[in-house]
């Protein structure tokens, strides 16, 4: 599959454009080739930040943790203009201000990481298949007969949040309310926000960690067997526990990165399977090979990745793809951009799941930052492939696929809305 890349009409120069643009964030991968040509360490004015966009300059900041700093980055991102008042809310109405523990640089991230994969073991994600694909399956009937849903409130979001809230031992949560924490959180990184817009998102925040402070004091006093659990009785060998903060910050990520980015990812498959019938029949095709079906969603993952990129920050004066920065200068690193590089992915906007290195992009980052439960969403991301195109057929999308609205944000590419028609596939 291979998409047109058009220039922006409102833009006599791509360059002088910004990723704050709703159009370059949209359909962003013309922007993102221009960078890499011309300006591949490109800096953009209105954000005030250096766009990363070649694969080897993106490789050799996630191999410099020290020099490139995570947790300075994305401090400096957090709630952008608007910091001390979104923090004071959340000291005022919810429950306290607690930086993200697993942003941070090596080594107090190291430790952090340790403690929170005993979560997310190879052994513990290949148990949890049944579970998984049991939710997948419940969703998909149960808009199966209807002909027609929207593809994101309908099938991406409620698996994926289906499935992370009863890992957590949430129990009954409404899903629509997971969704408006899970924007808020998003929306601190967006750089899309007006002070009013921070203000609604810092209130739902509070809400959020309100609901999740209880259940982790409930996990104190009465452990269960639940990621909450997991991490507030995790321990090192010769280390205490996790503290109370650090407990509200992972649960938080957890919550919000377990279905946030993945319920993107499936949002993204039905566009492809709604616009490319041959690809849905031949994953229809190979619905039971396991090997086929893994390869089909590295290369999902690569074309269409659900993460745009995320911050760093150099903390000294450095080279980076020819360009010197300065020490505090503010990068944003285009994983999205470094999956479309040519030489490394030829003929980068073909679909293409037979390429020789399918698993080699940056979809999940690189370093002592990659995602930490990347094999999850690979496996959630599988099981909802094989289950719509086995329970669905003739996918079709209501809009034209340049009137897909997505949210705005330069941090991730969710799509907003999703109306879909579908036939019931014969399971004679």
């Amino acid at each position: 599959m291979t998409d047109a890349l058009q220039p922006y009409p409102h833009l006599a120069d791509a360059l002088e454009g910004t990723l704050l643009d709703p159009a370059i964030q949209a359909r962003p991968n013309f922007y993102y080739r221009e960078l890499r040509t011309r300006d591949p360490v490109h800096y953009d004015p209105q954000l005030n930040m250096y766009l990363v966009s070649r694969f080897e300059d993106l490789q050799a900041v996630t191999k410099d943790p020290i020099t490139f700093s995570s947790e300075q980055g994305y401090k400096a991102q957090t709630a952008k203009g608007f910091q001390d008042e979104f923090q004071e809310i959340l000291r005022t109405h919810g429950g306290g201000f607690f930086p993200d523990a697993i942003k941070t640089d090596p080594p107090y991230h190291t430790r952090i990481r340790k403690l929170m994969e005993s979560a997310f073991t190879a052994h513990r994600v290949k148990e949890l298949e049944p579970k998984i694909e049991g939710v997948v399956r419940d969703i998909i009937a149960g808009v199966a007969a209807d002909g027609r849903c929207d593809g994101v409130r309908d099938i991406a979001a409620p698996i994926t949040i289906r499935f992370i809230c009863e890992q957590m031992g949430l129990g009954e949560v409404d899903g629509q309310k997971i969704i408006d924490w899970s924007y808020a959180v998003v929306a601190q990184q967006s750089r899309m926000q007006s002070r009013e817009d921070m203000v609604v998102n810092a209130m739902l925040i509070a809400e959020l960690q309100q609901f999740l402070i209880a259940h982790i004091r409930d996990r104190e006093a009465e452990p269960k067997e639940d990621m909450i659990s997991d991490l507030v009785h995790a321990r090192l060998e010769g280390e205490d526990t996790l503290t109370f903060p650090e407990v509200v910050s992972l649960v938080r990520a957890m919550l919000i990165a377990g279905n946030e980015t993945t319920a993107t990812a499936i949002g993204h498959l039905l566009v492809l399977l709604a616009t490319r019938h041959d690809v849905a029949e031949e994953l229809y095709a190979n619905r039971d090979d396991n090997r086929w079906l893994n390869r089909f969603v590295e290369e999902l993952l690569r074309w269409e990745p659900p993460s745009r990129g995320l911050t760093r920050m150099t903390t000294r004066e450095v080279e980076l793809g020819g360009t010197v920065l300065p020490e505090g200068a503010h990068l944003l690193l285009l994983w999205a951009s470094g999956n479309d590089t040519d030489t490394v992915f030829p003929d980068p906007r073909t679909f293409d799941m037979t390429r020789e290195n399918v698993g080699r992009h940056l979809s999940f980052g690189a370093g002592a930052h990659r995602c930490i439960g990347a094999a999850l969403a690979r496996m959630e991301i599988k099981l909802a492939a094989r289950e719509i195109v086995r329970q669905l057929t003739d996918l079709e999308l209501l809009v034209l696929v340049d009137e897909i609205r997505f949210v705005p944000t330069i941090a991730t590419h969710p799509i907003a809305t999703l109306p879909l028609t579908f036939r019931r596939r014969d399971q004679a």
